[in-house]
């Protein structure tokens, strides 16, 4: 769905909770390139990448803190974009996107690809043959979203590669031979005059491997990439191999990056693993990705709130919910990440059924609506801007 703009009696200008930060540090390089950027300093960039599942999958918490963020410090692009809808419920906004049904794909939730390279969005596509075609481009309605300079495109090279046709706005711009000795992710970038443009992929044989394009445009600005795999768990992101994924991140140098797990974990509950389980995994990711961004901070979001319904028709929370919450809590404060709570800004235990019947969350009583992650995207966005002012305070 669209995100939407709703009216809410939420403040409009500071958050309900609060971004809790036990180091007072964890957001510093994050807000040392946002204050570059508010400077204009020329060429800055401040890059937010938002891992996550379903509810970032569907690019609407994502979208609100895009267009909140671009409006106040500058439009850098919408940044990454997987290729092709890996599940139906793959959506983004601000962004034109179409592709045909000749490729195979892989995902982190599975199916799973056997050599562990699914780029920096959890997602690898591969074309079942010639004539496997997709195109981004920039969005074609609404005020976002309309520009960009620099298109991206992140591939595989690897011996079984084959060419791949590159157009720009209908020309041909490139043929890229991905076919290679050693296997090796490449980035192929392609500089336009600022405006609106469309990118054209199509591939003159099968096994060509792509993982995604990034739209993106010179600063001073802001970029937000929306990384969701529908049904994901973070401890998925360990299903990338290591080196590859370090190699990505390192690629894709966000100032700032953002995880927001918990949905399906909490739908898993503790008849797999146990709390210390889900610490363990998610300890061991977040670990990974600071020590392939030790310049980068690092967020970590709590899952919403999930209910279920009874026999007579009420919809009560699971109590997994909050013991997830606590655990990414205590994650966070751990490895030196920062932490909003976005269970307890929902209302914490009892919420979601409030939501759903408010029309802020879905009859599945695990996705907020359009309405809702409006009003998700604008605390977390008023809770980033508030510790940022504190911030500048400190220097």
């Amino acid at each position: 769905a669209d995100v939407v703009d709703v009216a809410s009696s939420a403040s409009v200008t500071k958050p309900g909770v609060s971004i809790e930060d036990p180091s007072d540090r964890a957001l510093d390089s994050f807000f040392r390139a946002l204050s570059a950027v508010e400077r204009k300093q020329s060429g800055a960039l401040a890059r937010v990448s938002f891992w996550g599942d379903s509810n970032i999958a569907g690019d609407l918490i994502t979208a609100v803190l895009r267009r909140k963020l671009q409006k106040r410090f500058g439009d850098g692009g919408h940044g990454f974009v997987l290729l092709a809808n890996p599940t139906p419920y793959y959506h983004h906004n601000d962004v034109w996107r179409q592709a045909n049904t000749h490729w195979a794909i892989s995902r982190i939730p599975g199916p799973l690809a056997a050599d562990g390279l699914y780029g920096m969005g959890g997602v690898s596509f591969r074309a079942k043959g010639p004539a496997a075609v997709a195109r981004v481009g920039t969005a074609k309605k609404g005020s976002f979203g309309r520009s960009v300079s620099r298109l991206l495109v992140d591939y595989l090279a690897h011996p079984a590669g084959a060419e791949l046709e590159v157009r720009i706005d209908g020309e041909e711009r490139d043929v890229i031979d991905t076919q290679a000795d050693e296997v090796a992710a490449r980035v192929a970038t392609y500089e336009v005059a600022d405006g609106a443009h469309e990118l054209e992929l199509k591939t003159r044989a099968k096994d060509v491997r792509i993982f995604g394009v990034r739209l993106e445009r010179d600063g001073p600005a802001v970029i937000v990439d929306a990384l969701g795999v529908t049904s994901a768990k973070i401890r998925h992101l360990g299903r990338i191999d290591s080196n590859h994924f370090a190699a990505q991140l390192q690629t894709l140098a966000p100032s700032l990056a953002v995880f927001n797990f918990g949905v399906n974990e909490s739908r898993e509950g503790e008849k797999q693993f146990g709390i210390e389980e889900y610490e363990t995994t998610m300890k061991a990711v977040l670990v990974d990705v600071k020590k392939a961004l030790p310049e980068s901070s690092c967020l970590l979001v709590a899952p919403n709130d999930i209910a279920w319904k009874t026999p007579n028709g009420d919809l009560l929370s699971l109590g997994f919910v909050a013991k997830l919450a606590e655990s990414q809590r205590k994650v966070a404060a751990e490895v030196g990440c920062a932490y909003w709570d976005m269970y307890r800004a929902m209302g914490g235990n009892g919420s979601m059924g409030k939501w759903v019947k408010k029309g802020l969350a879905k009859p599945d009583m695990l996705h907020p609506t359009a309405a809702g992650a409006h009003l998700l995207g604008t605390w977390l966005y008023q809770a980033l801007m508030e510790s940022y002012e504190q911030f500048k305070e400190r220097q």
